[in-house]
């Protein structure tokens, strides 16, 4: 599956950094995704992360 974050929307919370740090890192004040395609072991996080983004900021494919 892919990721990626929305930076239009995005408000920096960080916490998708958070619940999924191996995915997710903050750069300046917003989220970015480190990868595009997500590792198997890191989808199910990759998920909850999105499912918990305040603003939907994360897309996943």
């Amino acid at each position: 599956m892919k990721v990626r974050v929305d930076e239009d929307l995005c408000v920096g919370c960080g916490l998708c950094v958070n619940t999924c740090p191996e995915i997710f890192e903050m750069k300046d004040d917003k989220v970015i995704a480190k990868v595009n395609v997500v590792p198997a072991a890191g989808e199910e996080n990759a998920k909850q992360a999105k499912d918990e983004c305040p603003v939907e900021a994360i897309i996943i494919s």
